[in-house]
């Protein structure tokens, strides 16, 4: 009873409204309080030990310095640069905006870490433009909001950061390297419906009257943006710092660039800049948190167990149990955030993972591949619903446009969970 009350009770909350960091922190101390109930208050000293175990994990720390990261490049001017860059080397033509906004939003994955802080750089200077070529509103919401998507498996990456929290044998230099040839995929395999929809259906007639940037000029002002991904995952490969290390090193880089070099972040602006990052960051570490009662909730009540033992022996073989897990994410993502989807499912399906010995840092991937698709997939996408701000469109608009990138990213899915060595050879090669 107390085990079906913990996902009864955490499923109402939801339903009602309450946030997802107090459903799960509330429905664990209760059932831990149920559970005890000869001595309840004995019990519920658990609940503030796991609070803190929840948070007090090193590589938690990298999580506020990557937002701060996200939030610094977003004002600095560092992505319309990139952007002319990249304009200037593809040329104009119908879907080379798409093409562009894709290839940037991948490169400063290589920066932020945060899918919803890249959807507001690459947006605040993509979505405009395109729509002075003729794009509809709508397209340029969904390609913004997928390519995106791509930041979380692009080191840095904060839901790799959470995944080596939460699994023993998953580092984080591993996961970053892993991460590369999917999220680079998963580009292409968002560029090829993009630009091949905006041919189809004559959008942006007018892109090609308008003027190409200079290439010598633009490379010039872009040169600070391309340097910032080779210092921070070039000083990691190098044993300079740790990724905690570098995500300071890119926040004083960061405001050197906008503060000295471009000039686009003056004094004044800093403490809006640290309080939306710090704002962010507390909401996120919440969750962490309050998602450690929840998991203890579940390893002491003997849920885990059960519920490995009914997926294993369902007689659906690996793959057929590997298929169930996908599909059952990708319905949980419609509706939540990654982070909450890693806090609530790794528990539960760290045991099958063990059992059919999968490498934890391909799970790892596969997961993050999950949550990237989530980040667009409506009704809660966060990407998508930064975007369709800026665009000024309400979600539903872009459904028609972003089914096709979805489709293409499900397809590197498939790609990585067939060959593992997409994910696996980098890491290996690297000697992580």
């Amino acid at each position: 009873m107390i085990p079906t009350l913990l996902f009864v009770a955490f499923l109402a909350m939801m339903l009602a409204g309450v946030p997802i960091g107090a459903s799960l922190g509330l429905a664990g101390a209760a059932c831990i309080a149920l559970a005890n109930s000869d001595a309840q208050w004995f019990g519920l000293l658990a609940v503030p030990q796991n609070f803190y175990a929840g948070l007090g994990k090193y590589p938690l720390l990298a999580i506020p310095m990557f937002v701060l990261v996200g939030s610094i490049f977003d004002r600095s001017g560092v992505a319309l640069r990139l952007v002319n860059f990249a304009v200037a080397i593809v040329g104009r033509g119908p879907g080379m905006l798409p093409l562009v906004a894709i290839m940037v939003a991948m490169f400063l994955g290589g920066i932020s870490g945060s899918g919803p802080a890249n959807a507001a750089a690459v947006g605040a200077v993509m979505i405009s433009a395109m729509s002075r070529a003729g794009y509809p509103p709508a397209f340029s919401a969904s390609v913004v909001g997928a390519a995106a998507a791509t930041d979380i498996l692009i080191p840095p990456s904060v839901a790799f950061i959470v995944y080596s929290v939460l699994v023993p044998g998953a580092s984080v230099p591993a996961l970053f390297a892993a991460g590369m040839i999917p999220g680079v995929l998963a580009g292409v395999a968002l560029i090829v419906p993009a630009v091949w929809m905006a041919r189809k259906h004559k959008m942006g007639a007018l892109e090609a009257s308008l003027p190409r940037p200079a290439f010598w000029q633009s490379l010039r002002e872009a040169t600070w943006g391309l340097a910032a991904p080779i210092l921070i995952l070039g000083g990691m490969r190098a044993g300079w710092f740790t990724p905690t290390e570098a995500a300071v090193v890119a926040v004083f880089y960061g405001l050197f660039v906008g503060m000295v070099i471009h000039r686009t972040i003056k004094v004044k602006d800093l403490f809006t800049i640290l309080q939306e990052s710090g704002e962010l960051s507390a909401i996120i570490l919440l969750v962490v948190s309050l998602a450690g009662i929840f998991a203890f909730s579940l390893s002491t009540l003997g849920v885990i167990d059960p519920i490995t033992n009914a997926i294993v022996n369902s007689g659906l073989g690996e793959y057929g149990v590997l298929a169930l897990l996908i599909l059952m994410l990708i319905t949980v993502g419609m509706f939540l955030d990654g982070v909450s989807i890693f806090l609530i499912f790794v528990p539960l399906l760290w045991p099958i993972v063990q059992f059919y010995k999968w490498d934890p840092v391909w799970f790892g991937v596969i997961l993050t591949l999950k949550v990237a698709l989530g980040q667009f997939t409506p009704p809660l996408a966060v990407n998508l619903m930064v975007s369709s701000r800026i665009a000024g469109v309400r979600m539903e608009e872009t459904v028609p446009w972003v089914g096709w990138m979805l489709f293409g990213m499900f397809l590197v899915m498939v790609a990585v969970i067939a060959w593992p060595e997409l994910a696996l050879w980098l890491p290996r090669y690297m000697g992580y």
